[in-house]
């Protein structure tokens, strides 16, 4: 008896923990700690449908709760029958009604905040002086990394996404091979990205990622696209808009006043990377290879890597072993002294310092 006893005590402590900590996350990538308007908004329609289902089932059980109590066969005896409800117009008035209101409180506002988080009418907007008056980033999802190019600013980047808070920021989706899917957790949902056609949408960044734990937010890739699907992150940089005005006029200018830590690496670079990989930032999309001209300010390699010279090294050497299915091909030929200049390169690449 005593080893039932310990077996439920266990099961319900292991039901209270699952209560508790389905409610645990953290802030730069949980979906219930919303960072910006849009992710707000979706999250609001989670908590009208939870409360709405909640609602239901606590109905349900109550009604269960009372025939079970009120006509248990040992307080009313083996014969009696209850009273029979069927063709009761006035019931079936109740259970039809009660579920169409219900379906109404739903969709209405579903209905509302699908077109109010569609409206991308703004994005081309421009002034009288004919420029932009939103920022507008065409994102490009390739295996297994992303781009990000900024049209009306001439700058592309790759990795890590940097915006301004407090304003809407327009997106064009598409894919380079296969269908991926776009999604930053703590601002809002997901969309897809697809190979022939181009999704837009807009997010609201409301919350400044260097107060985070890892300073970004952090992104994914949301449909399965291959072997290294789980490894396709990108991270989120939110800043100011007079400090994301400073970052783009860095950009502009990286092409001419790039610092170069190691000339034997910029040398190793220039004849087995080039072909592939741009670091200026001034450019179009379209590359091979991720844009590395903001690789010594990002906070990891290959977006999951530990930002180190040695994991640097490790992934030119066997790109394949960390990240299956990608198309950078394997540089374990060079010799250790050019690997470590060529990684000394790469992480003095950099904007922001």
């Amino acid at each position: 008896m005593m080893k039932g006893l310990k077996k439920w005590r266990l099961f319900s402590l292991l039901a209270v923990l699952t209560v508790f900590l389905a409610g645990c996350g953290q802030e730069e990538i949980s979906t219930l700690l919303p960072a910006g308007q849009v992710g707000q908004d979706q999250f609001n329609l989670l908590l009208l449908s939870s409360a709405i289902m909640l609602l239901v089932i606590i109905v349900v059980v109550v009604i269960y709760l009372i025939a079970l109590v009120r006509f248990r066969r040992s307080k009313l005896g083996e014969d009696h029958i209850p009273e029979q409800v069927e063709g009761s117009h006035k019931l079936e008035l109740i259970w039809t009604i009660i579920p169409i209101l219900l379906i109404l409180l739903l969709a209405v506002p579903t209905v509302y905040y699908t077109y109010k988080l569609g409206d991308v009418s703004a994005m081309g907007a421009v002034d009288e002086d004919g420029n932009a008056e939103n920022l507008v980033v065409d994102v490009t999802a390739k295996l297994y990394w992303w781009e990000f190019e900024y049209p009306d600013l001439g700058i592309v980047t790759a990795q890590e996404l940097v915006v301004p808070m407090d304003e809407k920021v327009y997106f064009n989706l598409i894919a380079a091979d296969v269908k991926h899917s776009f999604w930053i957790p703590a601002v809002g949902g997901k969309l897809d990205t697809n190979v022939e056609n181009v999704n837009k949408f807009y997010l609201v960044f409301e919350k400044d990622s260097r107060n985070l734990k890892d300073g970004v937010f952090y992104g994914k890739c949301a449909e399965l696209c291959g072997p290294s699907h789980a490894l396709m992150d990108f991270k989120v940089k939110t800043m100011p808009r007079p400090e994301f005005d400073k970052w783009v006029v860095a950009m502009q200018a990286s092409g001419e006043n790039q610092v170069v830590a190691n000339p034997q690496g910029e040398e190793v670079f220039q004849q087995s990377c080039i072909g592939c990989h741009a670091t200026s930032g001034v450019g179009t999309s379209g590359a091979l290879g991720p844009n590395l001209a903001t690789f010594g300010d990002r906070n990891r390699v290959a977006g999951f890597m530990d930002h180190t010279k040695k994991d640097l090294i490790d992934w030119i050497k066997y790109p394949q072993k960390n990240k299956p299915g990608n198309l950078m091909p394997e540089f374990d030929h060079l010799s250790d002294q050019d690997l470590d200049a060529l990684a000394e390169y790469l992480m003095g690449l950099s904007v922001e310092k």
